[in-house]
C-alpha cells in the first residue's frame, strides 16, 4: 500500500507554520507527523499539499493509494481502522474524513463516491496552533513508548541527580553531566549527539532531539520539545521548537512553538497569561480575527526564519510570521506579520533580499544549503501575506 499524507481542511488554522511546509512536517512530541506515521506504518510516506511546497515535499502515486488527513495523530486503533479500508472506503470521523482509498489522490476526496466507514476512537489531533503546545505532552509520551520499546537507553552519567531513570533514555553519543533530572511527571528522552550542559534542571515531560543543546543553567518545565539542531537557555515551559531554532540565553519562553531557523534574542521574555486571567484569543489567518482558543496560557507563535533581539517583550498570545525580525522596547502587536522588520514603534516590509540573505547566513552556521527551492517558497510566502502588510 502506498501511503499520502494530505493536508486536510486545517490547514490554513496551522498558519503561519504551514505556510513554509505541510501539516504532515510539524513537530509535536518527539516527531514529525510524518515521521511518526512511517513508524507505525513501517514504511515510507509522501505529502498532498500546495504546488509551492510540492517541489520539497512531492507526492508518491501508486496504482492503490491509502490517503491520511495529516491533522490524525497515528494510534493502534487508527492503524487497524486504515489498514482495513478496501479501495471506495473513506474512515469518517466527527470532522470529516480521516483516509480514504483511492487509485487516483490527485482527484480529492469526493465524498458520494466512497463508501462511509465510521471511527469513533479516541485520537490525538493538531488542528490549530495552539494544539501543537497544548497536546505535547500526550504526543511525547506515545513517541517516546514507540522510539524506545524494546531497546536500552545509554547509561545515566552518576554526576547527574535523577528521579524515576526508568522513564529516562539517551540516545547514543549524547552527553548529560551535572545535572537534575526529573521523569515523575513525564518521559526525557535525549537524542542522539545532543548535549545537555551543566546545571540545567529538567522536568519530564522533555525531548532533546538531535544535535539539540540545552545551555548551562536552564530551567525547563514539562511538555517541552527541542527538535533537531534546537539550543534551549533561560526558563522555559510548555514549548515547542520544530528545529534548528535558537533559545539559548536568559529570559522565559512559554505555552509557545517556534518553527525553523528561529532566534529569540537574549532577556527575551514572552508573556502566556493575561493580567486579568483572561481566555487568551489568537490571530488567525483564514477568519482574519482573533479565534478563541479557551485557554488561560498561551504564548508565542513565531513562524520560520523570524528573530527577535535583545529584551523583545511579546504580548501574551503572540503570533509572528514568517522571516519577520522584531526588535526595540516596548510590547509590539499581537499580530506581526510575515516579512516585518521593527517593533513597538512600527513596521516596514522585510524584502526578500535582505531576508534571503539572513536566511542564508543562520543555515551556513549549521552547515546547511539555502538553495532555490527555499527561496521559491519564501518568495511564494512573501506574496501570499502582502495583504496583512499594510504599513
Amino acid at each position: 500500500m502506498n501511503y499520502i499524507l494530505s493536508d486536510g481542511i486545517h490547514r490554513e488554522d496551522l498558519f503561519p507554520f504551514t505556510f513554509t511546509r505541510p501539516v504532515s512536517e510539524i513537530r509535536v512530541g518527539i516527531l514529525t507527523i510524518s515521521e511518526k506515521w512511517e513508524k507505525w506504518l513501517n514504511v515510507s510516506v509522501s505529502h498532498q499539499t500546495e504546488a509551492y511546497l510540492s517541489e520539497k515535499f512531492p507526492m508518491t502515486v501508486a496504482t492503490e493509494n491509502t490517503v491520511i488527513n495529516s491533522s490524525y495523530l497515528p494510534n493502534q486503533s487508527l492503524i487497524d481502522a486504515i489498514q482495513n479500508l478496501k479501495m471506495g472506503e473513506a474512515l469518517i470521523g466527527d470532522d470529516g474524513y480521516i483516509a480514504y482509498v483511492t487509485e487516483n489522490p490527485e482527484t480529492g476526496l469526493e465524498e458520494s463516491a466512497y463508501t462511509a466507514v465510521p471511527f469513533d476512537g479516541e485520537v490525538l489531533t493538531i488542528k490549530n496552533t495552539w494544539d501543537i503546545f497544548s497536546k505535547n505532552g500526550e504526543a511525547l509520551q506515545s513517541d517516546f513508548d514507540i522510539l524506545t520499546q524494546g531497546r536500552e537507553s545509554q547509561p545515566i552519567s552518576r554526576t547527574n541527580q535523577v528521579l524515576n531513570p526508568e522513564n529516562i533514555f539517551i540516545e547514543e553519543g549524547a552527553s548529560v553531566e551535572f545535572s537534575i533530572l526529573n521523569a515523575s511527571t513525564g518521559p526525557i528522552y535525549i537524542g542522539k549527539n545532543a548535549l545537555v550542559m551543566e546545571g540545567c534542571k529538567i522536568r519530564g515531560g522533555f525531548a532533546l532531539c538531535e544535535s539539540a543543546i540545552v545551555k548551562m543553567g536552564a530551567k525547563i518545565y514539562g511538555a517541552v520539545t527541542a527538535g533537531p539542531g534546537c539550543k534551549l537557555g533561560g526558563e522555559v515551559n510548555n514549548a515547542v521548537l520544530f528545529a534548528n531554532s535558537n533559545k539559548g540565553h536568559d529570559g522565559f519562553l512559554g505555552n509557545s512553538v517556534l518553527g525553523e531557523w528561529c532566534n529569540i534574542g537574549a532577556d527575551t521574555n514572552t508573556s502566556n497569561l493575561k493580567n486579568n486571567y483572561a481566555p487568551v484569543r489568537l490571530w488567525n489567518y483564514k477568519t482574519e480575527g482573533f479565534a478563541k482558543t479557551g485557554l488561560q496560557f498561551c504564548g508565542l507563535m513565531m513562524g520560520d526564519h523570524s528573530k527577535c533581539g535583545i529584551n523583545v517583550m511579546f504580548n501574551t498570545g503572540t503570533v509572528v510570521g514568517v522571516s519577520a525580525n522584531i526588535f526595540g522596547s516596548g510590547f509590539p502587536r499581537n499580530f506581526i506579520p510575515s516579512f516585518s522588520w521593527g517593533g513597538a514603534s512600527g513596521f516596514t516590509a522585510f524584502k526578500t533580499n535582505k531576508a534571503f540573505e539572513v536566511a542564508e547566513a543562520m543555515m551556513k552556521r549549521r552547515n546547511m544549503e539555502f538553495n532555490n527551492t527555499e527561496a521559491k517558497i519564501l518568495e511564494h510566502v512573501f506574496e501570499l501575506t502582502q495583504k496583512w502588510r499594510n504599513f
